[in-house]
């Protein structure tokens, strides 16, 4: 499943919530860090640090498909491969803890190294090839925005989640989210409300997705400590609203 929407709307923080949801009714889960701009996704996992990018395994953004280490015979490269397994990822490049690992493809670094362009080609293909087993639930945190619809990273996805804050720009953005999935044949497509202070705000939030023809799979309510633990820099606290992520997983799941 993917996780999409504005930059600010909350997805790194609804796809913790996620994967500690999905992990909690029994599935082995593999978060996707493919959001090049995002640097705190590990944290929030309880992890305590980021795994090696899947990019530094494929030889680098300038080399992001089958590539030579230096020695006389070429090494094997991942992405070679029709079909990739969470088992088949080097130690280096996945973080594990209670039935949750983290990759990531990518991350923009400094200034001047280039565009994300390869960043998206690789989370595409990566994707394509990935293979997971029955007990098994991919979590991708996608960048903020539309372009990685352009890149055609969403081919392989079976859902598309939008997650939606209240303001007029996520709105907008919801609803140019379903038409690109669509486009692309994604079937399941849902957006979930973030940051929910009131009934009223939901109520609101809830007429004018209809409007647009967008699908709402549940809301997650405004949680001061939420967003305490990402201001520090903590593991994010799901007890406050577990019975809001659980409504969206029975959907779901």
């Amino acid at each position: 499943m993917a996780i999409c929407g504005k930059g600010g709307s909350g997805k790194s923080t609804v796809v913790a919530l996620l994967a500690h949801g999905v992990r909690a009714r029994g599935h082995r889960v593999l978060v996707v860090d493919s959001d090049e701009s995002n640097p705190g996704l590990y944290r929030m996992l309880g992890f305590d640090k980021r795994p090696e990018p899947l990019l530094e395994l494929v030889g680098g953004k300038k080399k992001v498909f089958p590539t030579f280490s230096g020695e006389s015979e070429p090494r094997e490269i991942l992405l070679t491969r029709e079909e990739i397994r969470v088992a088949d990822l080097p130690g280096d490049y996945i973080v594990e803890r209670d039935s949750i690992g983290l990759v990531c493809i990518g991350k923009i670094l400094q200034s001047l190294e280039g565009c994300a362009c390869p960043m998206g080609v690789l989370s595409r293909e990566f994707l394509k090839r990935l293979r997971l087993q029955e007990d098994e639930v991919a979590i991708v945190d996608m960048e903020a925005g539309i372009e990685h619809f352009g890149r055609g990273v969403e081919a392989s996805i079976d859902s598309v989640l939008i997650v939606t804050e209240p303001s007029f720009d996520s709105l907008e953005l919801a609803e140019k989210i379903n038409s690109l999935a669509a486009e692309v044949g994604v079937e399941r497509v849902w957006t979930i409300l973030n940051k929910i202070r009131s009934k009223e705000i939901a109520s609101r939030l809830r007429e004018e997705l209809e409007e647009r023809g967008i699908s709402i799979i549940g809301s997650i309510g405004y949680e001061p400590e939420i967003f305490q633990s990402g201001l520090e820099g903590r593991p994010v606290r799901r007890d406050r609203v577990e019975t809001d992520i659980g409504r969206i997983l029975d959907q779901l799941l």
